[in-house]
């Protein structure tokens, strides 16, 4: 398993790139026009533009990009082929690579196929019930700590303050480290890599974001890298030491680059994703002050039959806090388009997609389609009743992507979800200044362009 796999072994030895003659036959923009120019105009309002593109060309369009020449497929049917990829059509590394190559290389979302099988089962065991307890343990401890940090009086920026809360989370449930004075450190190098994924300048020159998203990388290489021989042989409740303990379906432990490489992936997974999700919904429930009302009756319901600490056992009985928390990962998916290579000829609405073709899928657009998502800009959190999702097409809602390539941590997701409004809406009102809305920068990882200024006050 730890052996590199060569991609002749996974991928046609005769693929290559489309170009504007192989997809000819699709509606969308002709060539001409500076690529480096649409890519400015795409990273500013994504949603925007392919909106346009969609009321132009439709569901399917031809588009020009940093993979070369490809696809934009659109709604849910165009996700159910994408990600449940019943016939192995689609490479997830070959899709994501042009993006993360140089900061999150290999990482279990750069991976296809029996390769990406075999570590996502060896990984899945820091998944179980059992650690999830314990993680949920120190999840408690380290949101009470740092909610009681926060001002009760004055406005403070909400998205710096919850990057710092679930670094610090992660430093115990990933790590199990308190989180020494490297924090600021770890905490840039992760912002470095995220933001040099949609780089315009795509290769590490000097005073680039890629040249600092690489340096970054090499710095996390190294932190994980001279921690692993301490983890090696130890028992440890934490996601790292049972990564260096994991062993496959032959017995062999993973190795040390791979370890590195989906611990640098799957905190960032975690830290990044999480902080975008968490604050979406701070940002819904300040505007709906309604609904942060129903949900703080529900975690008081909680608290009385349980006590001040969320047991594991209680994480089912917040079922409106996990519907709010779906309805703002479906208003801003963390991810909000998803892309991948195709290494076999397809068809899809009556188009011959030929092997090479990038191939887009979008969240953020099927999110926000009227067909299955009635006033789509609604905040209701009542989408999410059993009977109303299973009335629903089961790929019009897709934060999480599906298929093989589910996100694996999507249970420990909704478990720090949990706790943390547990915490806050026990203890905190959020207060939003009077007629605000809110602007986010939607890629790479959803964020307000202002931080969401917030006044936390006690209940």
């Amino acid at each position: 398993m730890n052996a590199p796999v060569s991609p002749k072994d996974l991928y046609p030895a005769d693929l290559k790139s489309c170009d504007f003659e192989d997809l000819k036959h699709v509606p969308g923009p002709v060539p001409g026009g500076s690529r480096t120019l649409r890519t400015i105009r795409f990273l500013a309002d994504p949603r925007k533009m392919i909106a346009e593109q969609a009321e132009k060309f439709g569901p399917v369009f031809r588009r020009q990009d940093y993979m070369g020449w490809g696809v934009t497929l659109l709604g849910p049917d165009a996700n159910e082929l994408v990600l449940f990829n019943k016939d192995k059509i689609f490479s997830n590394k070959l899709g994501w690579d042009p993006v993360l190559e140089l900061v999150f290389p290999n990482g279990l979302m750069m991976m296809d196929f029996d390769p990406h099988r075999q570590d996502r089962k060896t990984l899945s065991v820091a998944f179980k019930p059992a650690p999830m307890k314990v993680y949920l343990n120190g999840l408690n401890e380290g949101i009470e700590r740092r909610i009681g940090k926060w001002s009760r009086t004055d406005s403070f920026k909400f998205y710096p303050a919850i990057k710092d809360l679930t670094l610090d989370l992660a430093a115990g449930s990933f790590l199990g480290l308190p989180w020494g004075p490297e924090a600021e450190k770890i905490n840039q190098a992760f912002t470095d890599m995220v933001r040099a994924s949609v780089a315009i300048v795509r290769r590490p020159l000097p005073f680039t974001q890629m040249r600092r998203g690489v340096q970054a990388r090499a710095y996390m290489c190294d932190f994980f890298a001279k921690e692993i021989p301490n983890r090696r042989g130890k028992e440890g409740d934490d996601f790292f030491t049972q990564f260096c303990n994991a062993r496959d379906e032959d017995g062999n432990l993973l190795g040390d680059q791979a370890i590195i490489d989906h611990m640098n992936f799957l905190m960032m997974a975690a830290h990044d994703t999480l902080t975008s999700s968490i604050t979406s919904l701070v940002y819904c429930l300040g505007i709906n002050p309604e609904w942060q009302e129903k949900l703080r009756e529900e975690v008081d319901g909680v608290r009385a039959r349980h006590g001040d600490v969320l047991p594991y056992e209680a994480l089912g009985e917040l079922e409106l806090v996990e519907m709010a928390f779906k309805e703002a990962l479906r208003l801003v998916p963390p991810v909000p388009m998803m892309p991948r290579r195709a290494i076999k000829d397809f068809e899809f609405q009556g188009y011959r997609i030929p092997a090479g073709s990038g191939v887009g899928i979008n969240p953020l657009y099927t999110h926000h389609m009227e067909e299955h998502w009635p006033e789509p800009e609604r905040f209701d959190p009542l989408r999410f009743t059993t009977q109303m999702s299973a009335n629903r097409h089961k790929y019009a809602w897709v934060p999480f992507g599906g298929g093989a390539h589910m996100c694996l941590g999507l249970h420990f997701a909704y478990m720090q979800a949990k706790a943390f409004f547990f915490r806050l809406l026990s203890e905190r009102r959020i207060v939003l200044p009077d007629g605000y809305t809110s602007e986010f920068w939607m890629v790479p990882i959803p964020r307000p362009k202002d931080g969401l200024p917030v006044r936390m006050l006690p209940r």
